[in-house]
């Protein structure tokens, strides 16, 4: 069988595979079989963020991490963060249930028989070594299955798959991007997470566009009307400057700070409070007459200041006026397939999704700040499950919150076949779905990340060529 013959197989088990990149088949989002396909032919092959590094500062702190049955110990060792697959190699009992620990004294201990590994994977007491055979206590057989993990942006990320290209193989030129920004020194101050019952793509779209702000958080809407309109609107046609020309400049200063306001309150790591005082201290900066000319002075003020007064203060935050030239950033970064970070200043909000079954999903999202060296707080060890409609998360998601689930029970209508995307706005819907069919029909590795990272920096971005 050649290789066409061979995808062409692969790719009939995918029925639902996107054949108009403008319409995404509604049955993805549902059906059983097209969710089977993705547990064994994407997931097990991608690269997934597994913890935050802050998790496991010491030697010896291990996080477990899981996925669809698949679970690993993320571990800091004296030689650095390793993973291993989360099974006994007597009886395959999982070493982690869940949770943190740290193992430097016993190391991982087999609650059925008490076998023993340390924290680099081997294997350190058989109960009654004298039962066994001897070619079944090789040291090299007994010793925990690696986990391929690499560190970056502040996490560790696994891959299950021990052929797949390296992370930054993956996703390309957008890792360097983040890193200009300071990603990997930002720390959690909060974790939160909730179970949607939704299909984990319907949860990840939402934040794959801006075009929904309009509607979705009509509070930052009112604030800038322009610089949503700008984008989106049918009467700007896509141009203009995020101002208000029949605004004074002090109105438009005053707006783009409201702004900023609704963005500190509404989800603190995309504004953080210190820096929204930090540009509370500009508001009455003299300025250009001309608005065009003031608003973008005005912003340019307000990353000086953040970036001089943070360093005054020890974090180690980059020169922001600096980075946004060198290194811009998308308002909302995504690293596949399941990752996001949302930049505005020097801090980030960061998602994470994962599939629980065809329409259920676990959501988390953190607040990522700097803090001065030896003065980070402890971090959260575990997130704060809270029911998806409480009023205890943050506005902003809290009002994605109500749409997804909504969204869920629409792809079901009758009649309702095919998701209808914009080519212009909302392409990394369609470029991340056409990635997901690359993965299921078995297209080469080299192949996928080359395709992978052409989703860097494609948010509000249009529909590309991905050849696959």
């Amino acid at each position: 069988m050649d290789d066409i013959e061979f995808l062409e197989r692969v790719r009939s088990d995918n029925p639902f595979r996107v054949t108009d990149p403008e319409r995404i088949p509604t049955r993805r989002y549902y059906d059983e079989a097209f969710y089977q396909l993705e547990c064994e032919r994407l997931w097990p092959r991608v690269w997934q963020m597994a913890c935050r590094l802050e998790q496991i500062p010491e030697v010896g702190d291990w996080v477990e991490y899981s996925n669809l049955g698949m679970s690993v110990i993320v571990v800091r060792t004296r030689d650095g963060v390793k993973a291993h697959h989360n099974h006994c190699r007597h009886r395959g009992v999982p070493l982690a249930d869940g949770g943190h620990g740290n193992c430097s004294g016993k190391g991982f201990i087999c609650p059925f028989h008490g076998w023993r590994w340390n924290m680099d994977g081997e294997n350190t007491f058989v109960y009654g070594r004298h039962l066994f055979s001897e070619e079944l206590l090789d040291k090299g057989e007994l010793a925990l299955r690696p986990c391929r993990v690499e560190t970056w942006g502040g996490c560790a990320f696994i891959n299950f798959d021990d052929d797949a290209p390296s992370f930054r193989d993956s996703i390309g030129p957008v890792a360097d991007r983040l890193e200009a920004h300071g990603v990997s020194k930002l720390r959690a101050e909060w974790w939160f997470a909730t179970v949607l019952p939704a299909n984990w793509k319907t949860a990840m779209e939402a934040f794959m566009e801006g075009y929904h702000v309009m509607k979705t958080h009509p509070q930052l809407q009112q604030a800038v009307p322009e610089l949503y309109n700008t984008r989106y609107s049918n009467e700007t046609g896509g141009i203009g400057l995020p101002i208000n020309p029949h605004l004074t400049v002090r109105e438009n200063i005053r707006a783009q700070f409201e702004h900023m306001e609704l963005l500190s309150a509404g989800m603190a790591g995309m504004v953080h409070a210190k820096e929204l005082a930090i540009a509370e201290q500009l508001l009455d900066v003299e300025l250009p007459d001309d608005p065009a000319q003031a608003v973008p002075m005005w912003y340019g003020l307000v990353q000086d200041q953040i970036s001089k007064q943070l360093r005054a203060q020890g974090e180690e935050v980059p020169d922001l006026n600096a980075v946004c030239v060198s290194d811009p950033l998308n308002a909302v970064e995504f690293i596949y397939p399941n990752y996001f970070l949302l930049p505005f200043f020097t801090g980030m909000s960061s998602y994470r999704i994962r599939p629980l079954g065809p329409e259920s999903c676990l959501f988390e999202l953190w607040s990522l700040t700097n803090f001065p060296e030896g003065q980070e707080p402890a971090p959260p060890t575990k997130p704060t499950m809270l029911p998806y409609d409480s009023q205890e998360f943050p506005q902003i998601p809290r009002q994605d919150y109500a749409n997804i689930p909504i969204q869920q029970k629409g792809l079901h209508s009758k009649g309702f076949d095919y998701m209808r995307l914009s080519k212009s706005v909302e392409g990394l819907i369609s470029n991340y779905h056409r990635l997901i069919d690359g993965y299921i029909a078995g297209v080469a590795p080299a192949k996928l990340a080359r395709a992978n990272q052409q989703l860097g920096g494609n948010f509000d971005g249009p529909i590309l060529d991905l050849d696959l």
